[in-house]
C-alpha cells in the first residue's frame, strides 16, 4: 500500500514538468503573436521570453527532483 502512494506522490511530483511545458508553450506563442504585432520589439522580447521561460523551467527541474527524493528516500523505507 505504502509503495503505491509514493509512486503517486513521484507520479504527481514529475507532472510539473508537464505544466511547465504547457506554460513554455503559451509564453512563446504569446511572444511570437507580439513580434507579429511589433517588429521592432522583438529584440526585448525575445529576451524577456527566453528568461521567462528559465525561470519556469526551474519549476520542473525541482518537481524531478522531488520525485527522485520521493522515489529513492522514501521509497527506501518501505
Amino acid at each position: 500500500m505504502e509503495l503505491g502512494l509514493i509512486a503517486i506522490g513521484a507520479g504527481l511530483a514529475v507532472m510539473t514538468g508537464a505544466l511547465t511545458a504547457i506554460g513554455e508553450g503559451n509564453v512563446f506563442a504569446k511572444a511570437v503573436e507580439a513580434i507579429g504585432k511589433n517588429p521592432e520589439a522583438e529584440n526585448k522580447l525575445r529576451s524577456m521570453a527566453i528568461v521567462g521561460a528559465a525561470i519556469s523551467e526551474t519549476c520542473a527541474i525541482y518537481g524531478l527532483l522531488v520525485s527522485l527524493l520521493i522515489m529513492f528516500v522514501l521509497g527506501g523505507r518501505v
